[in-house]
């Protein structure tokens, strides 16, 4: 388990078979307030995968703070001369106890909720068609509230979208990211998940 600001989190990366570099990338990192987290998928696999996604890495650190729209915006510009990437990211305000979230293409994202009387205990991230660093649609940006030991995850496409009946809130964030992927992980794909547990304001 690793701790960015307000979150706690996990990260299981698995590259595709016969390969020795992952598309799939993430970045979690804390910022004055907050903490961000996304998860990226280059398309394709192999080396000009990871360039993509190394590419949306490191222009998501240089600015972590930032609206999350504007995020998807840089890193549409910095993505223009490779494959592209699909993206979903969650920026967490403490001050608010609210995250807000926006993606472009199929990297899922959940919300559980740890109180089991909250309606909906789930939430999910409503995704936009489009690649990041080539087609980029009209952002969607939602705001929710969160609280104290509500989690998110993170999932590319190497991860079956079945895994969301399987979390168990409670559990610590490692054991969560590793089930998942050794449960619903593609035999055939890059995968990944990060696991982010709100923490709420210090």
């Amino acid at each position: 388990m690793s701790v960015a600001g307000p979150l706690e989190w996990s990260a299981t990366v698995r590259p595709a078979p016969g390969e020795t570099l992952s598309g799939d990338a993430f970045v979690v990192e804390a910022f004055e307030g907050g903490a961000l987290a996304a998860a990226i998928d280059g398309l394709g696999h192999g080396a000009p995968a990871a360039l993509a996604a190394e590419r949306a890495v490191a222009t998501l650190r240089e600015a972590p703070g930032a609206a999350p729209a504007d995020l998807l915006q840089r890193c549409h510009a910095a993505l223009a001369r490779t494959r592209g990437a699909v993206v979903s990211l969650a920026a967490f305000d403490a001050a608010a106890g609210s995250m807000t979230w926006t993606g472009v293409g199929n990297v899922q994202a959940e919300l559980f909720r740890l109180d089991p009387k909250a309606r909906p205990t789930r939430e999910a991230l409503l995704l936009r068609g489009g690649v990041v660093g080539d087609r980029l649609p009209s952002l969607r940006v939602s705001a929710l509230s969160v609280f104290p030991g509500d989690v998110l995850v993170l999932a590319t496409d190497g991860i079956d979208r079945a895994f969301s009946s399987s979390i168990v809130v409670t559990d610590p964030v490692e054991r969560i990211a590793a089930s998942v992927l050794h449960d619903f992980g593609s035999a055939k794909d890059d995968a990944l998940v990060v696991v982010a547990r709100w923490r709420g304001a210090a």
